[in-house]
């Protein structure tokens, strides 16, 4: 672990917006690769009817037992499958490949379907555990790789389900949640959209664009300011942001960004990194995330517009330079999880 750590502080001793290199994945890959069939310690968010639903999270969760909880799995999958995609050479390919294989085998999705189709679990996960779905769907179906290919059919029935949750529940959201953990809508939503739009699924665009004005178009002032809150992983302003930017065309976003936050125009545009004060409190080192949510909500603006808010690749960096150490420090409480989020962070970074 000391020399994983050592392996990620060199990240910070030079400009960081740059593709990682291959051993740099290879440490961030030993995360998610150590947890994904670790079933405990392990968090349930089940509703118990009576006493015959009590069983192993294994039982339960058969595809996403590992990693703490069924969201921290689903995006540890995600890691390793983009891993993969973008590392062909990666250390311990062919252990990837097949804990991967055993979890996501057909008769193991098939669990999670019938787990979902309870009347009572129409809820689970809604919507980030829902949203990291689609994203490992998404990085499955694009990958080459036979293996993924396989795993891709396996899953789909599972997203397709999920899908369908979307359209059943983003009509009655009278009021998006604002909050920078797991409810947050705008998040939710994200790469819900990136899977409509590489599926083809006009349907479901049409359903996350009308929502998405219907609960944000109005939105003025968000009080960036009031960030973070105490356990934040999210940063709600730009998560907001994340999806605004997605489903408005360039003049009507620009312009409804005005409204929202017109200091992130500004040449001098500043934001303090968000500190945890315990990395050892599964809440507090949340905080890390938060700064991750930041950086790779800039990296995606300066991408999509260079010309308006190039001058936020330094707060960019600043934000995933200040968390990225942590990400290896031997606490179970972050690393079950926030190898995805600097992955995520990297991956914008084009």
């Amino acid at each position: 672990m000391k020399n994983i750590l050592i392996g990620l502080l060199l990240f910070t001793n030079g400009i960081i917006a740059q593709k990682l290199s291959l051993e740099q994945a290879n440490h961030l890959a030993t995360l998610p690769l150590k947890c994904l069939q670790q079933e405990y310690p392990n968090k349930l968010g089940q509703l118990l009817l009576n006493e015959t639903e009590i069983h192993s999270p294994k039982k339960l969760h058969p595809a996403f037992y590992g990693c703490f909880d069924w969201h921290s799995s689903v995006h540890g999958h995600w890691s390793l499958v983009y891993l993969l995609n973008n590392f062909p050479d990666l250390n311990n390919k062919e252990e990837i490949i097949q804990k991967l294989q055993t979890n996501l085998s057909k008769e193991n999705i098939q669990v999670e379907i019938d787990y979902f189709s309870k009347n009572h679990e129409k809820s689970f996960e809604r919507t980030y555990g829902w949203n990291w779905l689609l994203k490992l769907q998404l990085e499955l179906e694009i990958s080459a790789a036979p293996f993924a290919k396989e795993l891709a059919q396996n899953l789909k029935p599972l997203t397709d389900l999920l899908v369908t949750r979307y359209h059943e529940f983003l009509p009655k959201l009278l009021y998006p949640v604002r909050a920078g953990t797991h409810n947050n809508t705008a998040f939710g939503l994200t790469f819900a959209w990136d899977y409509a739009v590489y599926s083809n699924d006009k349907e479901f665009q049409y359903l996350l664009i009308d929502n998405a004005k219907r609960l944000f178009l109005s939105d003025e002032n968000c009080p960036i300011n009031w960030e973070p809150s105490g356990t934040d992983f999210l940063s709600p302003c730009m998560e907001e942001i994340g999806i605004m930017c997605r489903i408005l065309p360039e003049k009507e976003f620009l312009s409804w960004l005005k409204k929202f936050s017109k200091n992130i125009f500004k040449k001098d545009f500043s934001w303090q990194v968000a500190r945890v004060s315990d990395r050892t409190d599964g809440h507090l080192v949340h905080l890390d995330g938060l700064n991750f949510s930041r950086a790779w909500n800039f990296y995606h603006l300066i991408t999509l517009y260079p010309k308006q808010f190039s001058h936020l690749k330094p707060l960019a960096e600043k934000h995933l330079n200040f968390s990225l150490p942590s990400v290896v420090d031997g606490n179970y409480e972050g690393e079950h999880w926030l190898a995805s989020f600097a992955l995520r962070a990297f991956e914008e970074i084009k």
